[in-house]
């Protein structure tokens, strides 16, 4: 059946990737393993541009190499929102009994990656794109779209779960239900060099 595959790539990170020797991780391959009955039309991948901290200095030099490693990808897309950063002041879960209970911090907040997922795959299915929409994410916000895409459209909609403990209320309202696995995560890995355009790709030395 032709497929369009959605991902949620910082939901995909904090759920299974961030931390371990997968982040490498090679979209086609993955959904190819994960469905092999399925042609798989497009993948559109939804991230926005990370920001350089003091202590990690390299973090949107790695996404960015891994962003060209996704474009080598025929049928890929990436589709970008935005960081908001700002300092906030927040209060401590365990303040000391004499001293300060609460602290600033740097808070960092995604935005648009939900909306723009949501708004493709509304758009794709009334426009016919596929027989079949498969969402990567574990994100509750989800809900209402692949509501109306299983429900106004007919369409069928399946999860992919990158997360140990699934959303129920997206597995009650999901077609069919799948967990990323470690072995799958493993199979599914770029090699460590990729060329394009602009010259050679290489994996980040910390993945």
């Amino acid at each position: 059946m032709k497929t369009n595959v959605y991902v949620d790539g910082f939901n995909l990170y904090y759920g299974c990737l961030k931390e371990t020797p997968y982040r490498w991780l090679d979209l086609a391959k993955l959904c190819h393993l994960a469905f092999p009955k399925n042609t798989v039309n497009r993948i559109r991948y939804f991230t926005a541009p990370v920001k350089a901290r003091p202590t990690d200095p390299q973090k949107p030099v790695r996404q960015q190499a891994y962003i060209r490693a996704l474009q080598t990808l025929p049928n890929l897309t990436v589709h970008y929102g935005h960081y908001l950063e700002n300092v906030t002041r927040m209060p401590l879960a365990n303040p000391p009994a004499h001293g300060p209970r609460t602290v600033e911090v740097i808070r960092a907040d995604e935005k648009g990656s939900d909306v723009n997922l949501a708004t493709y795959l509304l758009v794709d299915g009334f426009q016919g794109e596929f027989q079949v929409a498969v969402v990567v994410s574990n994100d509750s916000d989800l809900l209402e779209p692949i509501k109306v895409v299983r429900n106004t459209l007919g369409l069928r909609v399946g999860l992919l779960n990158p997360h140990e403990y699934p959303s129920l209320a997206l597995r009650d309202v999901a077609t069919f239900y799948k967990q990323i696995r470690k072995g799958l995560l493993k199979a599914s890995q770029f090699p460590n060099t990729l060329h394009d355009a602009h010259g050679t790709i290489t994996k980040p030395a910390a993945w």
